[in-house]
C-alpha cells in the first residue's frame, strides 16, 4: 500500500492505495512566491502592461470603481487596494470618488466581518465597499444583448463609473477556460439571467468542459461585456496552491490577461501519463460548498476513462449551496432533460440549471462517488452521486466497480489543475 495524503478542511487526510493501482499523484507545480509582495505591487502599478500608468489617463473628476472578487477566492486584495488608491489619489482622484464592489456573481452576500477580512478595515475607512446585490432588480441596468446575443444586465454602479478596474486571480476554469480578467464583470457583477446564459453557452459542446482553453466563445462573450461597461484595466494575480502570490499583472485587460494565462499554465498545467479508471478529485482550495467544490470534477472529467469513476472529496461545510436551494430537485436528471426544462420555463433558476447541466455531463462520462461530511447523504443522492462515509470506503467501492486492476490517479488540488495528456505545462 501507498498512503497518499491530501489537504482536507485544514488537516491532512490519508488514503491507502494499492501500489499496483496507483497511476499518479498530481499536484500544482512547485513555485516560488514573490519575496516582497508590496514591492512587486508597486512595480506593477508603475509599469502597466499595454497601457500608460494611471496618472496619465485617469482624470481628477472621474468616478472610479474597483471590482473585486469575493471571499470564495484567495486574492489578497487587502494588499493590492491601498497602493492602487494611492496611485489614484496621485492622479487627483480623492477617496470619496472611489468605491469597491464585491463581485459575488450569484454567491451569497458577504457579511460585514467577511468584508473587513477581504479588503481590510483600513480600506473600508477610506472608500465605500459593498456587495453586488444581485437579487435586487433595481440594482441592475439593462444594456441589451452582448455580441453573442446574451441578455446583459449589469450592476448600475459599474455602468455609472467612469473608470472600472477589475481585481482577481487567474487559474484554469471550466466555464471561460481561465478565471480572471473579464470574468469579474460576468458573472461577477451581472444579473442571474446573464449568468445563466453564459453558463449554458459553456455547455453547448455537450461533452468536456472548456477548462484551460484560452480562446473560446464564453471568453469572447465575457470580453465583449467588459468592453460594454468600460473595463479597460485589470489587476490580476497568479497564486500557487497555498494561496501565495507568484506573479502580478496590471494593465490593459486583454494584454495583461494573456500574460497571466501563460504564468498560470506554468503552475497549473500538469502532465498525466495515462487515462485512469478512477480519479480522486480533492476540492482544495474550493471547500466552502459544492457550488464551489464542483470545480474539482472538471479536471477529473478531462482525465478519466469513459465509464470510469470520479471520487469527489470535499468538506463543504455549507452543503450543496446555501443560496441555490432548489437545484436538488433536478440535479440528478440527464443533461438534455435539465436543458429542455430550463428552455421550456419549467426550471426558473437558470444559473443553477446551467451548473446542473455541467454536473450531469460529468456523470454521463463517469459515475461519481462523493465523500463530504458537509453534504447529507440524501443530498448526494439528489446530485446523482453515491454517498461515501469515508474516503477509504469510496476508493474500495470504486475498485469494486472498475475491477481489481483499475488504475487510480489522485488530484490533490483539483479545482486549480489543468491536466494535459502526455505533455508538460508549456
Amino acid at each position: 500500500m501507498t498512503t497518499v495524503t491530501i489537504p482536507f478542511d485544514g488537516q491532512p487526510l490519508g488514503v491507502d492505495i494499492p501500489e499496483a493501482n496507483l497511476a499518479q499523484v498530481i499536484a500544482p507545480h512547485a513555485s516560488v512566491p514573490l519575496a516582497d509582495l508590496q514591492a512587486a505591487i508597486a512595480a506593477a502599478l508603475a509599469d502597466p502592461i499595454g497601457q500608460p500608468p494611471l496618472e496619465q489617463w485617469v482624470r481628477p473628476g472621474d468616478r472610479v470603481l474597483l471590482v473585486s472578487d469575493d471571499n470564495t477566492r484567495l486574492t489578497p486584495v487587502d494588499r493590492m487596494i491601498p497602493p492602487l488608491l494611492d496611485r489614484l489619489n496621485a492622479a487627483g482622484v480623492p477617496d470619496g470618488r472611489i468605491g469597491c464592489i464585491l463581485a459575488l456573481g450569484t454567491h451569497r452576500y458577504m457579511s460585514e466581518p467577511e468584508i473587513d477580512a477581504k479588503v481590510g478595515a483600513a480600506v473600508r475607512r477610506r472608500i465605500r465597499v459593498f456587495n453586488h446585490e444581485w437579487r435586487e432588480p433595481d440594482n441592475l441596468v439593462d444594456l441589451g444583448r452582448s455580441a453573442a446575443g446574451t441578455p446583459l444586465m449589469v450592476n448600475r454602479a459599474v455602468v455609472a463609473a467612469d473608470v472600472v478596474i477589475g481585481l482577481g486571480a487567474i487559474v484554469p476554469h471550466h466555464i471561460p477556460g481561465f478565471s480572471g480578467s473579464s470574468k469579474i464583470i460576468q458573472p461577477g457583477v451581472c444579473g442571474p439571467q446573464t449568468t445563466a446564459e453564459t453558463h449554458m453557452l459553456s455547455c453547448e459542446g455537450g461533452g468536456d468542459s472548456l477548462l484551460g482553453i484560452e480562446e473560446n466563445p464564453v471568453r469572447r462573450d465575457m470580453d465583449d461585456m467588459a468592453d460594454r461597461v468600460g473595463m479597460r484595466t485589470i489587476f490580476n494575480v497568479v497564486m500557487d496552491s497555498q494561496g501565495r502570490v507568484t506573479d502580478l499583472f496590471f494593465g490593459e485587460m486583454r494584454a495583461a490577461f494573456a500574460a497571466g494565462v501563460r504564468a498560470a499554465r506554468r503552475i497549473y498545467g500538469v502532465a498525466y501519463r495515462e487515462q485512469p479508471d478512477i480519479v480522486i478529485a480533492n476540492s482544495a482550495p474550493c471547500d466552502l460548498d459544492f457550488w464551489q467544490s464542483h470545480k474539482a470534477q472538471y479536471p477529473a472529467q478531462r482525465m478519466v476513462k469513459p465509464g470510469g469513476t470520479i471520487i469527489v472529496c470535499t468538506p463543504a461545510p455549507e452543503g450543496v449551496s446555501p443560496v441555490h436551494t432548489d437545484l436538488l430537485d433536478y440535479t440528478a436528471w440527464p443533461s438534455r432533460r435539465i436543458r429542455a426544462a430550463y428552455r421550456e420555463g419549467r426550471i426558473k433558476n437558470g444559473v443553477a440549471a446551467a451548473l446542473a447541466v455541467a454536473w450531469a455531463l460529468v456523470r454521463e462520462k463517469a459515475s461519481v462517488i462523493t465523500f463530504s461530511p458537509g453534504i447529507p447523504a440524501e443530498h448526494k443522492v439528489k446530485l446523482g452521486h453515491t454517498h461515501a462515509p469515508s474516503l477509504q470506503w469510496a476508493l474500495a467501492e470504486a475498485l469494486r466497480r472498475r475491477g481489481p486492476g483499475a488504475r487510480v490517479a489522485v488530484l490533490t488540488h483539483a479545482p486549480d489543475l489543468l491536466p494535459i495528456r502526455g505533455s508538460t505545462s508549456e
